[in-house]
């Protein structure tokens, strides 16, 4: 009988190694890695937002509508509790998706306004804060980049057969990966016009 029972959890074993469960754990976990370091990004830009935004209101206070706008924006980033489920719920990972976009539009419009204000580029706390700001957006990026790599590793393994079945057994799905608001625009080419001299 103790043959018989070693023998089976033997089997059991050799069966449970090819069913693809520790590859599903190990790249959920990845995935909710990536996930975080998304966020730690993201939370970092929004930390810099309000001396930013300071440090602009001391120059460039008839620009109040873009300083609100950027205020807002960031709001409404931080209205939006970031847990790690939010990449389970596919309506709440596309509002977070769509407030950071708004967030990022907003920062780059007040970065468009900015040029017309030379002594505020000049300002030493200024371009402080812009550096930070520019090495946080290519954080941001690579985060994003990795979180997108993540998910697609991970949702091979949910749709790929036989892990499908284990992935279905244990009700793993496929995730949601981050996207571009507007792809059409972001496809189109700018329109670079030349001021006369």
């Amino acid at each position: 009988m103790n043959n018989l029972l070693r023998s089976l959890i033997l089997l059991l074993a050799m069966s449970l190694s090819g069913c693809g469960y520790n590859t599903l754990q190990s790249t959920d976990e990845q995935i909710k890695a990536s996930w975080g370091e998304v966020l730690n990004q993201y939370q970092r830009r929004a930390d810099l937002i309000p001396n930013l935004v300071n440090v602009v209101k001391g120059f460039a206070a008839q620009e109040k509508e873009v300083l609100l706008g950027v205020t807002n924006a960031r709001s409404r980033v931080g209205s939006i509790q970031a847990t790690p489920e939010l990449f389970n719920d596919p309506e709440a990972f596309a509002k977070f998706q769509s407030a950071q976009g708004e967030l990022s539009s907003a920062l780059s419009r007040l970065l468009v306004v900015v040029e017309k204000y030379p002594e505020l580029k000049s300002n030493a706390n200024f371009r402080e804060l812009q550096a930070q700001l520019e090495g946080t957006e290519n954080r941001i990026a690579v985060a994003r980049n990795r979180y997108i790599k993540a998910v697609q590793e991970y949702n091979i393994v949910v749709r790929s057969f036989p892990t499908n079945l284990t992935a279905m057994l244990f009700g793993y799905k496929v995730k949601p990966s981050l996207t571009v608001d507007d792809e059409k625009a972001i496809s189109t080419a700018p329109k670079v016009e030349f001021g006369k001299p």
